[in-house]
């Protein structure tokens, strides 16, 4: 059996759905850390069947919007003297501004460059997005 330590100090990134935990790791460029950094695939889980789990021996700052959009089921354990301080539950976030690029040549965010890219949540269920210029629809579930 898989033995883990406990973290004293950091942040555990709990129930990602299985092999989404690289992109993750990836996203937060933790192949760059200079300190204790877990990546488990595949770990048994009751309510997945198989989860990631990534352990972060540090506090770093981490965009939960851009995590919500990959998983919105992770969870986030900020941990401090090897006990949860606090625990988070991620959701698709409702608007989301930088992250998601409108592919629609027809919209004013192809024309005019300095125009953030922003989108709404249209349906939680689907993860679909609508873009606010044009109504473009972006699906983050279709990747």
């Amino acid at each position: 059996m898989l033995t883990i330590n406990s973290i004293k100090n950091g942040i555990v990134i709990d129930h990602i759905k299985s092999s989404y935990g690289i992109k993750i790791f990836n996203y937060l460029q933790l192949d760059k850390a200079d300190f204790s950094v877990a990546l488990i695939m595949n770990a048994f889980s009751n309510k997945l069947g198989k989860k990631d789990i990534i352990k972060i021996e540090n506090n770093i700052d981490i965009d939960l919007t851009m995590l919500g959009l990959i998983d919105p089921n992770i969870t986030i354990n900020i941990i401090e003297s090897e006990n949860i301080k606090r625990k988070l539950n991620l959701q698709l976030p409702k608007k989301v501004e930088g992250i998601i690029r409108c592919n629609n040549p027809r919209c004013i965010t192809s024309v005019e460059k300095y125009i953030p890219h922003i989108f709404n949540l249209i349906d939680k269920e689907k993860g679909k997005y609508k873009c606010k210029y044009c109504d473009e629809i972006y699906g983050i579930m279709e990747e």
